[in-house]
């Protein structure tokens, strides 16, 4: 046995309990897994130490020549070398000084049979932490690697705390620095003992600028007092303030910035910054605080109030600014004694214009319209936007209702004068309703109502005017809301029926088609006319649903009467531009048609000539889809709607209806130029015509001899009941299987069908 390696002992092998005691198997060492070089030129010797560490947990590595070690150190990471000096190429001292020539970190036990004690003190000054003679114990190396591993480990832990340390403060500095708050500290006396480098960019100065002085410095006069109980604040805890709102100024005071203040007391500071006296009493050295910029906050802040209470196309105020300002206003009238008026302005025809001319010009026309108004009123007064195109205006400190006439009448003066936009000069008109305080209602949503009450009264008497608020007008609104009310229900509980009124050939004296007309069976009040509930239908929009119902109904009817009673009529129906505006009109009307599979020309369209002049390109362009699918198009009451006769060589119409006012005009037969004019430009135009309103022998006779071929009228009969039609239809053989040319006569005057 070589005396430099201990022979192996009995049941090393996975048996640590024949370890020395003296080795604890349980050292924070023994749980890092080290990584060791083992470097001798003795193959047993590397043996021997390879077998000793073997159970500890530590991985080795075998390096055969000093050389073969430097290869190892430059290409692996170790914790530890054991290391034999005396090798045949490099020895041990050479491997030491390229340790510490490259740094490399890695330590060094020597185990070497070298025993003179300088080369254990050179081994110790190249950076060895341990020296072991060989031969050696095996509880002697293990407790050596042991130790070094632990204090390798602790260095580390160190190093890392340090690091640590060093990282935290620099962060630190780095946080309080490059915050986009202001963090700053001040003393007893209110002067800033520190303030970060924030300042600079919120405020302009820089931090030797303001340490030593005191806060009032930067504080508006306005919040000096307010910021003694922020900036300089005394409590701790849940006393102290938070969240308070100061304006700093900047350096050259051209402008103020808001700041939320959040200040603490010193002695609360984690790091300390307080005093504890010798009696354990705590005494007040300054205060710290953190200064953050709200003024983008405080900017949309504004523009949010500023969009809660303003229209933003006009920049008038909207609704609730103007509620707000009534209520402000009558409460001032109250004290003061005098009256105020409430305005209610709808823009008469802003939707022709709006679809004629674009949005674009619509939008621009509002503006305009605002800015003119505006520029002739009062400081005192508001003027809103509270709808497309709706206004409200508030006319405070009136001394009688004449002050509100003469306003009234200044802005239809106003509003008279054209408006340039994009080189076309639109005229415009309003109409306007006023409410007097308190004589018209004494709170701002009766005043607000029944202005708009008065403003639809001018609406329905022509437009262009103005009217005050009387209590028939309550009456007169309260009933329309009746009617659109119940009308809404009746379209959907079965309320409605359709009458027709038949249409005659004059000279052959046969039944050439029926006009449907709506009916309204109100279980309470009977059979209502159209002529009341018409115009509310189209004031609510309901007028849509209620032609389609009256179309679908009336397809229905024509539809059995061909199939089970034998009959065929050209069935008319009306339709209103509120029908034709909508995009889907041609395409639900087809569809009704289709599902009754009705043959061509037997419907006929009616629209009356007034509604055509509302959007005639519109209008053009509706009816000329409809007439392409085989649908008939009249104009009804022709020669009431005040325009240029042009338009009838663009409309794709089959049938004028003469309006009943020429037909009742018809007294003898002398001077009809009127009437002998239309018909005779009908026949022009290859149209047929049909008088309306025809109530005698001497208007047939006279539009027979004109050249008018159909008539309707009481004189033949008044609108009737489905049933009531088909009797007459019967009693007189007007039914399918009966020739036209057997002449059937209509029933004679005297005996109408009622």
């Amino acid at each position: 046995m070589h005396p430099y390696y201990p022979a192996p002992w009995q049941g090393i092998e996975g048996n640590f309990e024949s370890l020395p005691k003296t080795f604890d198997t349980n050292s924070p060492a023994r749980s890092y897994n080290a990584r060791i070089l083992i470097a001798d030129d003795e193959p047993r010797a590397r043996a021997s130490l390879k077998e000793i560490l073997r159970f500890t947990g530590y991985e080795t590595t075998l390096a055969e020549s000093g050389s073969e070690a430097i290869e190892l150190l430059n290409t692996g990471t170790f914790d530890l070398i054991l290391l034999d000096l005396n090798m045949p190429d490099l020895d041990g001292h050479k491997v030491m000084e390229h340790i510490d020539h490259y740094r490399l970190n890695c330590d060094i036990i020597v185990v070497s049979g070298e025993t003179t004690f300088d080369h254990a003190t050179m081994a110790l000054r190249k950076g060895a932490q341990d020296f072991l003679r060989k031969p050696y114990a095996p509880d002697e190396l293990l407790r050596s690697v042991a130790n070094v591993i632990e204090r390798r480990q602790l260095r580390a832990a160190n190093q890392s705390i340090h690091l640590r340390l060093q990282e935290s403060e620099s962060l630190h500095k780095f946080i309080v620095n490059n915050s986009p708050d202001m963090i700053y500290l001040l003393d007893q006396e209110g002067k800033f003992a520190f303030i970060n480098e924030r300042v600079k960019s919120l405020l302009g100065y820089s931090q030797n600028e303001i340490i030593g002085e005191h806060f009032s410095k930067l504080i508006l006069t306005e919040d000096m007092e307010k910021a003694q109980f922020t900036f300089n604040e005394r409590r701790a805890g849940e006393r102290a303030t938070r969240s308070a709102e100061l304006k700093l100024c900047s350096k050259n005071h051209n402008g103020t910035r808001f700041f939320e203040s959040h200040v603490i007391p010193i002695e609360l500071s984690s790091i300390g910054i307080y005093t504890t006296n010798d009696d354990n009493s705590k005494s007040f050295i300054g205060t710290y605080g953190v200064a953050r910029d709200i003024s983008e906050r405080k900017q949309a802040e504004a523009l949010i109030k500023y969009q809660l209470y303003h229209d933003l196309l006009t920049n008038l105020p909207n609704r609730s600014l103007f509620r707000d300002r009534l209520n402000m206003a009558m409460a001032q009238s109250k004290r003061s004694g005098k009256k105020l008026a409430v305005m209610y302005l709808d823009m008469d025809r802003f939707k022709i214009i709006n679809d004629s001319l674009g949005h674009f010009v619509g939008d621009e026309l509002l503006k305009l319209v605002g800015q003119r108004l505006r520029s002739e009123l009062r400081e005192a007064d508001t003027l809103a936007r509270v709808g497309g195109d709706e206004f409200n205006l508030l006319v405070p400190e009136i001394n009688d209702i004449q002050d509100a006439r003469n306003l009234a009448e200044k802005i239809l003066r106003l509003t008279a004068e054209p408006y340039i936009i994009k080189n076309e000069e639109i005229f415009i008109s309003f109409s306007i309703g006023i409410s007097i305080y308190p004589s018209d209602g004494d709170t701002k949503d009766m005043l607000i109502k029944n202005a708009d009450i008065a403003m639809y009264k001018i609406k329905n008497a022509g437009k262009n005017g103005y009217a005050f608020y009387s209590e028939k007008m309550k009456t007169h609104f309260s009933q329309s809301l009746d009617i659109e009310n119940g009308l809404r229900k009746a379209i959907s509980t079965n309320e409605l029926c359709l009458y027709y009124q038949p249409q005659f050939d004059i000279k052959k004296g046969y039944m050439r088609g029926v006009e449907a007309l709506v009916r309204w069976k109100h279980p309470e009040k009977g059979t209502i006319q159209p002529s009341e509930f018409i115009s509310v239908a189209e004031e609510s929009g309901l007028i849509i649903p209620l032609g389609e119902w009256v179309l679908r109904r009336a397809c229905t009817d024509i539809k059995r009467w061909m199939e089970q009673e034998d009959i065929s009529l050209l069935l008319s129906v009306n339709i209103s531009m509120q029908q034709l505006e909508m995009d889907q009109f041609v395409a639900k009307a087809m569809k009704i048609i289709k599902r009754h599979d009705l043959p061509k020309n037997t419907l006929e369209l009616e629209i009356t000539e007034h509604a055509i002049m509302q959007d005639m390109e519109k209008a053009i362009d509706a009816l000329t889809r409809l007439s392409h699918k085989g649908i008939r198009i009249a104009i009804d009451d022709f020669g009431t709607g005040y325009s240029s006769l042009g338009y009838l060589q663009n409309l794709p119409i089959n049938t004028l209806k003469i309006d009943r006012s020429f037909v009742q005009s018809i007294k003898s037969s002398e001077d009809n130029s009127i009437i002998d004019a239309i018909i005779a430009m009908a026949k022009g135009l290859n149209l047929n015509l049909i008088a309306e309103g025809v109530e005698n022998q001497t208007q047939i006779d006279h539009l027979s001899r004109a050249g008018c071929g159909l008539a309707q009228g009481f004189f033949y009969s008044h609108p009737v009941p489905e049933d009531e039609l088909l009797r007459f239809i019967k009693a007189n053989g007007f039914a399918k299987g009966h020739n036209a040319s057997e002449s059937r006569k209509a029933p004679e005057h005297d005996t109408p069908i009622q």
